[in-house]
């Protein structure tokens, strides 16, 4: 778990620069200015207990298909494989004409964005957490690479607590943005944030290489294992 627990704190952190640009306007327009004092507290704490819970459950589902990759022997080739794919996504993001979108993408945008306007408008304080489930699954390059690095994990445990460490990692700054609102996070800071993402998801890229390439480095390329450790059969 402590190998994990770096790399997942870290990308939760990084990643939390990106969500200031693109989640910051939902975080900023909670409807919390109503309520009282501590209300609002515990407003902004299920809102982001509901993010950290979306993250854990996609964790369990791609943990999943992680353990299935592992058992057939692909867990280091997949992990290369994604890496190269996120260098690939960064490169042609950053140095050639952005495409039009993807339709499912879009699709899912739109599909939650219908739910999160529906629970908006409840009195309930705990539509907070379903506000913050719903924005968890809302398309997010940052969680799709973090969820990329679940599948080459060996047990859904392990993805579970990465994504959950994850969205822990994200709350530091989020919770600033909380505190001191527009102020100081207006677009333009979100903006200039947002701009020093790709450089982080290029090193979680080169991250994913290296933890293919199984060079028994600790915390960075750990030793995997060429297979599945076969069952100890004593007579």
């Amino acid at each position: 778990m402590w190998q994990l627990l770096v790399p997942a704190i870290t990308l939760g952190f990084i990643s939390s620069f990106h969500c200031v640009g693109m989640c910051g306007p939902i975080a900023l327009a909670l409807p919390v200015h109503s309520l009282s004092n501590t209300l609002k507290q515990l407003a902004v704490v299920l809102y982001h207990a509901g993010r950290v819970t979306t993250y854990a459950t996609l964790g369990l589902l791609f943990g999943l298909v992680g353990r299935q990759l592992y058992l057939a022997g692909f867990q280091r080739w997949f992990s290369i494989a994604a890496g190269i794919v996120v260098l690939a996504v960064v490169i042609q993001q950053q140095f050639f004409k952005k495409n039009g979108g993807n339709g499912f993408i879009q699709q899912l945008f739109y599909t939650v964005q219908g739910y999160l306007q529906y629970v908006w408008g409840k009195s309930s304080v705990f539509k907070f957490l379903f506000i913050g489930m719903l924005n968890g699954l809302l398309p997010c390059g940052m969680v799709y690479f973090a969820l990329a690095a679940t599948l080459s994990f060996s047990s859904p445990l392990h993805s579970i607590f990465f994504m959950a460490v994850f969205g822990l990692g994200t709350l530091p700054l989020m919770a600033l943005l909380h505190f001191f609102g527009a102020k100081y996070f207006n677009l333009h800071t979100r903006n200039t944030l947002r701009k020093a993402v790709p450089v982080f998801i290029g090193c979680m890229g080169v991250l994913l290489i290296l933890r293919g390439l199984n060079l028994g480095i600790p915390y960075l390329s750990p030793y995997m294992g060429k297979n599945p450790s076969q069952a100890i059969i004593c007579h």
